[in-house]
């Protein structure tokens, strides 16, 4: 009996590519243009290496985490690289409208795609949570939406609640991790409640996912200080908080398993819970110690929540989540945002102060997710159309449904 093969995306794949590309040269043919008027050598020197380090972050480090998979390690890491680098392209644009309004041109130097790849992480913790049941067209699309969400979110925040910069974008834990739930919610397959018979993980895929958690781990400082001016007090908070949540997830590891022994799984997913939760709150920690207690709090947050928490989301909430984003970086966000909240609460002495940033601070959190969790049911509700042909039940986290592999066809 002749395979089931998956349906053929031929003409959906690459003609949805070619327009999309062909329209972005297109726009940056006419309305950008590179500022290099101010580019001292020495600053450039300095802020190219941390650009590289996000680079390496977003490519390497996203794209190897994702690889555990037994069978969808070569989709998984392929297709991050083409949601990051489409969402960056269209992050450009959509940062640089301001620029293009009052004068003509988007203007790009490196902090510009700093901050656009930074756009494109958000789409990045998305797309963990649909992992395996979505084909590359579906991808695309997923990456074009969230990221106008994000950049919308921003940009609200900014002209409206006057949020600083900074801790508008690193909102993109909270807002990527309830996008995702709401994709995930939407696109709920029936069944889901028990594992597919593919949605396994492998020791030697596990190795290359462990590899995508290190490249996280040692460049997340760079991450969390490349917009931040002390960079000195950023980058020693975010390691120590990583160093913490290190070792905090270890322990519990050991703990949770019956076996008493270490959860492969657990260690990648949880030991970097302390640079997303210090991240957030990145504007308020002064002190080392306040560092290394919310690494520890992250940590004991995260691995609680991944060892029960998804499996209560996926048979209660319908939220079958691959990569449990939930904790890893929803669950860290929350706890970072608390942080920056109660630590800004005491610092203030007058009363009606801390009032009013309460009331402010709250407004954000809630605003940043109710766009969130509009985005994700919108951009659901579109990709769920059986003209995108999205994968059948059978060829869901599997390479063979989009990649060649001469040595595995089956002669009829």
């Amino acid at each position: 009996m002749a395979p089931q093969y998956a349906p053929s995306l031929r003409a959906r794949v690459a003609p949805l590519l070619f327009a999309l590309q062909i329209g972005f040269i297109v726009i940056f043919a006419f309305y950008t243009e590179i500022d290099s008027k101010n580019v001292h050598v020495t600053n450039f020197s300095h802020f190219y290496s941390d650009f590289q380090d996000v680079n390496v972050m977003v490519i390497l480090g996203f794209g190897f985490l994702c690889t555990f998979l037994v069978r969808y390690g070569f989709s998984a890491s392929a297709f991050n690289l083409l949601v990051a680098v489409m969402a960056t392209q269209w992050a450009l644009i959509l940062n640089g409208i301001e620029s293009w309004y009052y004068s003509g041109k988007v203007r790009l130097d490196l902090k510009s795609l700093v901050v656009a790849e930074i756009c494109a992480a958000s789409a990045l913790v998305s797309i963990g949570a649909v992992l395996g049941k979505t084909n590359p067209v579906q991808l695309v699309l997923i990456s074009l939406l969230e990221v106008s969400g994000f950049v919308l979110n921003q940009q609200i925040l900014s002209i409206f609640i006057k949020v600083k910069p900074l801790n508008s974008i690193m909102m993109l834990h909270i807002f990527g991790t309830f996008f995702g739930l709401m994709l995930t919610w939407t696109l709920y397959r029936k069944g889901s409640e028990y594992q597919y018979e593919k949605e396994k993980f492998d020791r030697k895929m596990g190795l290359f996912s462990m590899l995508g958690t290190l490249f996280l781990w040692m460049f997340w400082p760079s991450f969390n200080s490349i917009l931040v001016e002390n960079k000195i007090r950023a980058v020693c908070s975010t390691y120590l908080a990583l160093a913490v949540s290190a070792v905090t997830a270890a322990a519990l590891s050991v703990l949770s398993s019956p076996k008493g022994k270490l959860n492969p799984i657990h260690l990648q997913s949880c030991i970097l819970a302390g640079g997303v939760a210090v991240g957030v709150s990145m504007s308020v920690v002064h002190q080392p110690w306040e560092a290394m207690t919310i690494g520890f709090t992250a940590a004991i947050v995260s691995t609680i929540g991944f060892r029960y928490l998804k499996s209560h989301m996926q048979l209660a909430f319908q939220c079958h989540e691959t990569c449990a984003v939930l904790s890893i970086h929803g669950l860290p966000g929350l706890l970072g945002w608390l942080v920056h909240l109660l630590i800004q609460i005491i610092d203030c002495d007058d009363y009606t102060m801390a009032t009013r940033f309460a009331v402010f601070h709250i407004s954000t959190l809630l605003f940043t997710i109710a766009t969130s969790l509009s985005m994700g049911i919108i951009t659901g509700l579109i990709i769920m159309w059986n003209c995108w042909r999205p994968p059948q039940d059978k060829k869901c986290f599997d390479d063979q449904a989009f990649w060649e592999f001469p040595h595995l066809i089956v002669h009829k």
